[in-house]
């Protein structure tokens, strides 16, 4: 079934469409180009009535929203994550976990597994972001201390066997970790340094071993000093490393978003909601895992230590967020959405952009980046109820 939308605002890998057309047929992108549009015989009409047109966004660093999470392993709870993502724009992500036990991490593991591939009415599920347990307690942030580790041949290469990890997050300052990084780098699994107290040496060693992401960058990591850069400054000056950022306004200062992004470029900047099961929700009391509790007040979330603990961001908000932030249009920082969180999962051969035999994931929005429709795998999966399409 072939699908034409027509005047749009089209965001190509090299070019802007200021009024142009895309065609898809079932799953996968046929063609696009300026108007006018072709004649599609039976084709079904969305016009877009001036909307832009983006790649879907990917969102490789989520944990929940609306009273779910990826760690209940319950598969309704997927489902309803997924449609809420879908609702902002996501047409892909990687539900992400806490530091837990082996039982409970691996439960998560083999759910996704067999839930991986496209949702109703929902952003399709890639596979999993294994955020911990091998990290530094001392930088936990919301993290279980009791359950953080280093990374025993055993437990890991179990984890890894799932075949469903395409990111992993860890602390590179300990030897113990080192092992996992390089089987990672073999098996083409994206390692990310995250919740570590790693020197500037420390940080750029675990860059050499394989290390090319750095999870929600300035968050619970070594900062920059003149005398001491700090794993902050190894990330931001080294090229290979692509920079995940969590644009709220709470985690990271704008003013701090703009030098990062001048160090990193649009191509260096992995933008994430990093969103727990509060998002979505009003304010109150939610539950992190089986005895800990955050409190979330005017959409900050925090542990009664006062820790943040993850946020209630959503996609649309973190790409406008960054926008202002940087003073760079859409046509710049569209890739910190979409395209470089879909190198980060591996999948950036099929998704991410917007071209000829890519998969058809694809949001339409406004000019303050409201979302109107979405388009996972070629299926509508949401559409504003004020948008005609």
């Amino acid at each position: 079934m072939q699908t034409l939308i027509t005047n749009a605002r089209i965001m190509a890998p090299t070019m802007v469409y200021e009024s142009g057309w895309l065609l898809y047929d079932g799953r996968k992108i046929v063609s696009l180009g300026a108007d006018p549009a072709p004649t599609v015989e039976d084709a079904t009409i969305i016009d877009a009535s001036g909307l832009t047109l983006l790649p879907g966004f990917v969102d490789v660093h989520v944990h929940g929203a609306v009273g779910h999470e990826a760690m209940d392993n319950n598969p309704d709870a997927l489902r309803g994550m997924a449609k809420f993502y879908a609702q902002h724009g996501v047409t892909s992500f990687l539900p992400t976990t806490w530091t837990e036990s082996r039982e409970k991490t691996m439960g998560t593991l083999e759910l996704v597994s067999e839930m991986v591939g496209p949702q109703p009415e929902g952003a399709t599920i890639l596979g999993v972001h294994l955020e911990g347990p091998y990290l530094d307690a001392a930088k936990r942030g919301a993290q279980r201390e009791d359950y953080v580790r280093r990374a025993g041949r055993d437990e890991a290469l179990a984890f890894l066997d799932a075949g469903v990890i395409r990111l992993l997050a860890m602390a590179p300052e300990y030897e113990e970790n080192w092992w996992l990084i390089e089987e990672c780098r073999k098996r083409g699994v994206t390692v990310s340094a995250a919740h570590s107290s790693a020197t500037h040496d420390q940080m750029q060693h675990g860059i050499d071993l394989g290390i090319t992401q750095s999870t929600h960058t300035y968050n619970a990591m070594t900062g920059l000093h003149h005398r001491e850069p700090g794993g902050l400054g190894a990330v931001m000056t080294r090229d290979e490393v692509a920079c995940e950022l969590i644009a709220d306004n709470i985690h990271v200062h704008p003013t701090a978003m703009k030098i990062l992004y001048k160090n990193k470029g649009p191509e260096g900047i992995i933008l994430i909601s990093d969103a727990i099961r509060a998002a979505g929700m009003p304010d109150g009391e939610y539950r992190v895992d089986d005895d800990r509790m955050v409190v979330v007040k005017e959409g900050i979330v925090l542990l009664p230590s006062g820790s943040l603990a993850g946020s209630t961001l959503t996609m649309e908000r973190a790409l406008r967020n960054f926008m202002a932030a940087t003073g760079e249009s859409l046509e710049m920082l569209w890739p910190c959405a979409t395209l470089n969180g879909a190198r980060s999962a591996g999948v950036a051969g099929e998704r991410g952009s917007l071209e000829k035999g890519k998969l058809a994931d694809l949001v339409l929005v406004d000019d303050d980046i409201n979302v109107q429709m979405t388009i996972a795998e070629g299926t509508i999966v949401y559409q504003n109820e004020g948008f005609g399409g």
